[in-house]
Formats: structure tokens, sequence, C-alpha cells
């Protein structure tokens, strides 16, 4: 039996039509069950990103908790993922990118809540929480059992791939190909700094990605505007191509697409495909992070968590497409291949149309930053999966460890079956998530309409608002 391809079809049927339907189909759901309050209140959540909430039950701020959850979901897709899409569905996936990440708000508002809603303290006073225990207390009895513990499952195996091995190949690969400098050493220097970060759990890495991630999406952003600014004649037919094919039934090419063909229904699947797997809405990964957060109530949480939809797939992404379409790179070959030029390759020659010979230094910083703030966010994610399933202390301590270690294989060795596996289990994390958003949607519109009433609406009419009335009940000491 070859394992490999058989790993290759289990995960093209993962990731297929199916599973990309029920992801946006549930985010339709949600944002008209809500009432579509998260497009609404959209600016109302960004502003909601620095308040702090240092009284409340939680182990970090709401801003600590969002970066913690936009380490792990801003990375290589946002620079990777963005030219493959834009390769294998023409320019027009860029704006089912933003469609998909449309309705993403509403599904990352959802999970978020039931995260805060249903976490619980443990047994060292941290907050634990995600679609686990969602369905461990929202739905309850033996099916909801069996969801959390399948979804703990898969998230921890998907820590180690999707969230570890595949990030450090990335910045060990990008840095030996712009700098010359071995993977061994870098592998080293990835698994020296995730140990110093790790062994220490969510405070420290809330501290270090409340830093590290602003920092690296303004770099990124800069460099970006800058690009496009420089190519901005170009940028007019390059957005009237990008919807043009979007939206067209026909196989078409041309103007920025240059030798791409691609139909509507082609640009539709690989827009939606990368900017789910961009931004992570629907996985259940994100929620983790919003359930350490202090807070007051589950849906402000929501909100603020939300945001990360916004920024990641709305912004990063989009500023990835806008420099790839202005540049005129899209749809050229490889001179020695003869094939079309993708990945990380199509972006660093686009920024090369703006940045000549120091395109690398920025495409590589860019990717080097965004792939190890990955590796941070997922180990908290892969660590929480774990606590679920084994209560004992000593495994997580010895997750972190473990963890930061494997950070070096990763760097320093290439393991396709790794790869497609992680994958897998990255999207059979959304099986049972989507399930208990759809389950308990009646549980997130009650606690949506509930702050709506006393906090959003007062608020905006300029009234004063008794937070005394905002009661959150963190569940039963987990032990």
């Amino acid at each position: 039996m070859d394992v490999s391809k058989l790993l290759n079809d289990v995960n093209n049927f993962v990731w297929g039509p199916i599973m990309l339907a029920l992801l946006v189909g549930t985010g339709i759901f949600l944002t008209i069950r809500l009432k579509f309050l998260p497009w609404r209140n959209l600016f109302y959540a960004v502003g909601m990103i620095f308040q702090k909430k240092e009284k409340h039950e939680g182990d970090i701020s709401p801003f600590q908790s969002l970066m913690t959850a936009l380490s792990a979901t801003v990375g290589t897709g946002n620079i990777v993922g963005v030219a493959t899409a834009m390769v294998l569905g023409g320019p027009g996936a860029l704006v089912w990118m933003w469609i998909s990440a449309l309705f993403g708000l509403s599904t990352k508002y959802g999970e978020s809540v039931l995260a805060v809603k249903y976490r619980e303290t443990n047994s060292v006073g941290e907050m634990s929480g995600g679609p686990m225990y969602a369905m461990k207390h929202g739905i309850g009895g033996v099916f909801g059992n069996i969801m959390a513990t399948l979804f703990a499952l898969f998230a921890v195996f998907s820590s180690f791939g999707i969230g570890n091995m595949t990030q450090a190949n990335s910045i060990a690969s990008a840095i030996h190909t712009s700098f010359g400098v071995s993977t061994t050493v870098t592998g080293a220097i990835i698994m020296v700094l995730s140990l110093l970060i790790l062994v220490r759990g969510i405070h420290s890495i809330g501290k270090v990605s409340s830093i590290v991630v602003p920092f690296m999406a303004a770099f990124y952003f800069v460099a970006a505007i800058i690009a496009i600014g420089l190519n901005f004649s170009a940028v007019p037919a390059g957005v009237a191509e990008i919807f043009r094919m979007a939206f067209s039934f026909d196989a078409v090419a041309g103007g920025v697409g240059g030798s791409i063909v691609a139909t509507m229904l082609t640009s539709m699947r690989w827009g939606v495909a990368r900017g789910v797997f961009s931004n992570e809405a629907g996985m259940g990964s994100a929620p983790i992070a919003a359930a350490a957060a202090r807070t007051d109530h589950p849906s402000r949480q929501g909100y603020v968590n939300m945001t990360g939809t916004f920024f990641d797939t709305m912004i990063i992404c989009m500023l990835t497409g806008l420099v790839i379409a202005s540049s005129g790179a899209l749809g050229m070959t490889d001179p020695e291949t003869g094939k079309l030029i993708s990945g990380a390759n199509l972006t660093i020659l686009a920024f090369k149309s703006a940045f000549g010979e120091a395109a690398p230094f920025v495409v590589s910083v860019s990717l080097a930053l965004f792939a190890f703030s990955t590796i941070l966010g997922w180990e908290y994610y892969g660590e929480k999966a774990l606590e679920y399933l084994v209560k004992a202390r000593a495994a997580i301590m010895a997750y972190r460890v473990l963890f930061a270690l494997i950070t070096f294989v990763g760097a320093t060795t290439t393991l396709e079956i790794v790869w497609n596996f992680s994958d897998t289990m990255n999207g059979l994390m959304s099986i049972p998530n989507l399930i208990c958003l759809i389950w308990l949607s009646k549980d997130i519109a009650q606690e949506c309409f509930d702050y709506e009433e006393k906090v959003v609406a007062r608020e905006k009419a300029g009234e004063e608002v008794d937070y005394s009335e905002l009661e959150l009940q963190t569940s039963k000491v987990h032990i």
C-alpha cells in the first residue's frame, strides 16, 4: 500500500468541495442567525482590542489572547498560500478569499463565544477552553464527549505537523535560500528560542506574541504598501482583472493573469480553500486562545477574536495578492522547468519588481517571523488539547519540551507523509467543531443578543453601561 498516496487522497477529500461548502455554509448560517451583528459591529470590535480587563478571570489580556491566536493563523499561508491560490485559481481567487473571510467573521465569533462560555479552571489555576469543552458541557452526553475527544486528538496531531514541523521547515528553507545559512544552524536557533518561550506557558507565549505579531504585521504591511505604491499604475487594471476572473463562468486568461486560465468555480474553490486555511475560521483552533482571555462576557472576547480573521485574510492576504497582481509576475514560468512560478518564489518575484535584489530579504524575514509565531500559537493549542486528554501536569511539561525539540527535526528534514498527515488532521478538526457550532447556535445567539442589548447598543447611544449586569461564570475546576 502506498501510504503517501492514501494520505494524499484522504487529504484531498478532507479539503475538498464538500468540506469547504460546510465551512462557508456554517459561516453563512451563523451570520444570518446573528442578524449580521458580527459584520455590523466589526469596527466596534477592532476598538475593543486594546481595552484592559485586568479585574476579570483569565490568564492574559484580550489583546494578548488575540495576538496569540493571530500568531498561529498569520503564517506561511499569507505569503505562500495566496500565491498558490492565484496560480491555481487565477487572480479571482483573491475575491473568494475575501468572501469566505466575511462569513468567517461569524464563525470565528461563534466558536470564541462558546470557548469562553464553557471554559474551565484547571488544577494550577489556568483557563482551559475551546471546542472540546463546549462539546463536553454544551452538547454533553456520550456524543458530546466522543466529539470532544476526537477534536482534541486531531488538534494534538495537527500541532506537531502543521503547527510545528512545516513552519520550522519553511523558516529553514527561506533562510538557507536567501542567506545561505545551514538548515542545521537555523533549526538549532529555532529550537532554543522555542524552548525558552514555551516552557513558561501561556503567560510567556502571550507576552512574546503581543510584541512579535504587531511588529511582523507592521513590517510586512509597510513593505507591501511600498511595493504596491511603486507599481500603482498597474493596480487599477489588476483589480479589474481580479474581479473579472472571480465571476467569469468561462475559462479566461490575459491581463494580470498572464497565462493563467481559470473559471469561476476554480477561483471559488482555491480562494475559499486558501482563505479558510489561512484564517482557520471553523477549525476550532483560535478559540482555545480566546478562552484564556480576561473578560466579563463571552461575546466581548468573541468580537475581539473575530478581528483576527479580518486582519489575517482581509488585510494581510489582500496585500500579498495586490503586490502579486500589480507586479506582472503572475503567469510567468520557470525557464528551466517550464512550469508556472508559484508559492514563495512567486511572492519573491513580485516583490522584486519594487525592491530588486532586496526582495528575498523582505519575504524571507516576513516568512520566518510569520512561521515562528505560528509555532508558538500552535504549541498552546496542542497543549490545551492534550490537557483535555491527559490530566497529569508532568505530561504537559513534557509536551512543551518535546514540541520545542521537534522544531529541529522539522527544520532539517523533509517528511512529505508527515505534512499530508498533519494537514489531514487539521482539516478533520473542523468536522466536530462545525457540528458543535450548529448544535449550539442558540447559545451563541443568546450571548450575542444579550451583549448587544446590555452593552453595545447603550455604548453606541452614549448611555451609561452597568457592567455589573454582565455575569460570566467559569465552569467547575478541571483536575
